[in-house]
């Protein structure tokens, strides 16, 4: 079952989109949303394109936002670099170890973008985001974002742009720490890929069929994207930007030279 997709235009969107996209005459796409379905939840995917650096934020963790009344609605999140102009950098965490008072400071004085660590990034960087990491989008950057399903985002600097921020929050959930260097890594342009274990989601690459080890660990409904190549899911035909839902692995017929992403729920 294809799902549908939702089209968000944003003022540090693109209008030129790297394929198979294309933004409207006048139009700056920022996202492109694929809507959960109701037997996969816990899922979103979607495509984020920018032209300029997206706000310095912090997503809770389920423990937080269960304490705090909000339900599970923690966010662990992951990015596959699908396209980058030159200088495109990604902000992941912090250089050194920073207290809560510190932050604050900074946040207020726009001096925490310079204690991020910016990534130098292009096509096949991969980045695992654990909830509580401080992080940020530079612009000239298309990703590919899965999700826990949540739209909570606490803002911790925004370049002066007149949107709330939520520095009490933010700080309260926020780790002032690096990023754990074995969660990011650079794919090779093909072969299958393990890219995401848990705790909440399974991501994997797949050239081609994949191997019966693998499709056992897929034993029940799962979204396939597909990069290169189209897959058929169900019967239906799934192209590159495209997302589908699959009740079943073996109801996916895999482009013998295509390229998919397959994802599921953990927990």
């Amino acid at each position: 079952m294809l799902l549908p997709t939702k089209t968000v235009e944003k003022p540090w969107g693109m209008d030129r989109l790297p394929a198979p996209f294309d933004a409207p005459e006048g139009k700056r796409i920022g996202e492109i949303w694929f809507e959960p379905p109701a037997e996969l939840p816990q899922l979103l995917v979607k495509y984020i394109f920018t032209s300029e650096k997206l706000s310095v934020q912090v997503h809770p963790s389920d423990t937080q936002t269960e304490a705090a009344g909000l339900g599970r609605q923690g966010k662990e999140e992951c990015w596959l670099v699908i396209d980058a102009e030159p200088g495109a950098v990604l902000g992941i965490g912090f250089a050194d170890k920073v207290d809560a008072e510190t932050m604050r400071k900074a946040a207020l004085d726009g001096s925490i973008e310079d204690m991020l660590v910016w990534h130098p990034v292009q096509k096949g960087d991969f980045f695992y985001i654990p909830a509580n990491t401080v992080h940020a989008i530079g612009g000239g950057v298309s990703i590919i974002e899965i999700q826990q399903n949540s739209d909570i985002t606490y803002r911790l600097y925004d370049y002066g742009r007149p949107r709330e921020l939520h520095l009490d929050r933010a700080i309260a959930v926020a780790k002032g720490e690096p990023h754990d260097p074995a969660l990011h890594r650079l794919l090779p342009e093909h072969g299958d890929a393990t890219l995401v274990t848990g705790p909440y989601f399974r991501l994997d690459r797949i050239d081609g069929t994949p191997p019966a080890d693998l499709a056992a660990l897929y034993d029940g409904p799962l979204l396939v994207i597909p990069r290169e190549g189209e897959a058929t899911v169900e019967g239906e035909n799934v192209a590159p930007g495209q997302c589908a839902l699959a009740h079943l692995i073996a109801d996916v017929g895999f482009a013998p030279e295509g390229s998919c992403l397959i994802a599921r729920p953990l927990a």
